[in-house]
Parts: structure tokens; C-alpha cells; sequence
């Protein structure tokens, strides 16, 4: 058993740290931003093409996979950066695999929104 005990204000301080977590993503990562926004683009696309329910589901899923991606890609960094401040094959390795992991998620979330908006998008130009 663990000698700790649950404390409410021991919760609501691991969310502190994970909004400062979000705070550096944003600030420190280009690629955030462009994640951030193409989100944002999709979300009102979505509000304005009325997508179905199903179509929300995995649009969330998809854009919250590429945020999970870039999160970890950018862990994995800064830890083979303080591991390894020098050049190293196998860090380097690392981070080609963890950046790799967000262009594959980055990618899925894309052709998941031409699937879903392409058909709509078509359908208001040609009707």
C-alpha cells in the first residue's frame, strides 16, 4: 500500500504542472502552434459544415493524438538534450523516431479531415 493519502489539493497541483507543460509546448514549439491552429481551422470547419456526432468523435481523437505526439516528441527531446548535450547516433535516433511519431499523427489527422470535409466542402460547391 502506498504511505501517501489522496489529497484533493495534491490533484488540483498535478494539473497545475500539466498547464505548465501545455504553456512550454506552445511557447517553445513551432510546430504547436501550427498543430494548434490547423485545430482551430478544423473545429470551425466542422461548426460551419455541421458535421455529425460520429465525425466530431474523430475529429477530436485525431487532433487530440497529434497533441499527445508532439508532447512526447518534444519529452523525448529535452530528455536526450540533457542526456546527451554532444551529438550522438542513438540520440539522434530518438529524436528522428519521436518526430516521426508526430508527422504519422499529423498525417492520419489529415486525411481523417479530408475525409470528412471533402464530401461537404464538394457537395456545397457543386449543388
Amino acid at each position: 500500500m502506498s504511505k501517501h493519502t489522496f489529497s484533493i489539493s495534491a490533484r488540483i497541483k498535478s494539473f497545475k504542472y500539466a498547464f505548465a507543460g501545455l504553456k512550454i509546448l506552445f511557447i517553445e514549439e513551432h510546430n504547436a502552434r501550427i498543430h494548434l491552429v490547423s485545430a482551430l481551422i478544423a473545429i470551425i470547419l466542422g461548426v460551419v459544415l455541421k458535421i455529425s456526432l460520429n465525425e466530431w468523435i474523430v475529429l477530436v481523437i485525431v487532433m487530440g493524438l497529434v497533441f499527445i505526439c508532439e508532447l512526447i516528441n518534444t519529452s523525448l527531446e529535452a530528455m536526450a538534450d540533457f542526456a546527451s548535450p554532444e551529438k550522438h547516433p542513438q540520440i539522434k535516433k530518438v529524436k528522428d523516431l519521436a518526430a516521426a511519431s508526430v508527422l504519422i499523427g499529423a498525417l492520419v489527422a489529415l486525411v481523417v479531415g479530408i475525409i470528412i470535409f471533402c464530401p461537404k466542402i464538394h457537395h456545397i460547391i457543386y449543388n
